[in-house]
């Protein structure tokens, strides 16, 4: 709180000013590794105010009407970004994510065995919801996918799938958007 107070008193927020709106129209889901907090940025060229970011563990989409997916609509009809970037990263903590290890320690933690018994009784499929992904490249392919067939997403937004080397910044495009006439969308 006292940085903060510094931070405020010295105007240094100035440099940041911006609208609500994406300077660039885009929408980026990607994941919530520390290591992409700034390498994102800076890898593809992001300032303040160019791209909303949503972040997640593994850069997926895995409920339709998930607060994810709530806010990419969200980015595209009341605040005008026009495409969409998935983006998931080599060396994923949801690369073979084990159910049963986080259940296991859950239990560690407090998390009674009656209370994991209640949630599978009540048809959450922990095991599965809990469960990560074997390629990220099929991971962001189906994410994309996810996004494209949502019944309120929008013909014409273009849906990027890219993979992002943790290490460099280095960018693979696995899924190239098109927009409503066919053509590829990416630009910058």
């Amino acid at each position: 709180m006292s940085y903060n107070q510094k931070f405020v008193e010295g105007e240094k927020y100035e440099e940041f000013r911006t609208t609500k709106y994406p300077d660039k129209g885009i929408v980026i889901l990607t994941c919530m590794d520390t290591r992409l907090v700034e390498l994102l940025h800076r890898a593809m060229n992001l300032r303040n105010g160019d791209a909303k970011i949503i972040r997640n563990a593994g850069a997926m989409v895995t409920h339709p009407f998930g607060s994810i997916m709530r806010s990419i609509l969200v980015a595209v009809y009341e605040l005008q970004a026009r495409e969409v970037f998935v983006i998931g990263h080599h060396d994923c903590g949801m690369t073979s994510l084990n159910s049963e290890s986080v259940i296991e320690k859950a239990k560690k933690n407090g998390v009674s065995e009656d209370k994991i018994d209640t949630l599978r009784h009540a048809g959450i499929e922990l095991d599965k919801w809990l469960t990560g992904f074997e390629s990220v490249e099929d991971s962001v392919r189906q994410t994309v996918e996810n996004i494209k067939k949502h019944p309120m997403f929008p013909i014409g937004i273009p849906v990027h799938g890219l993979v992002i080397h943790p290490e460099t910044g280095e960018l693979d495009l696995i899924v190239e958007g098109e927009n409503a006439e066919g053509n590829a969308g990416l630009k910058e």
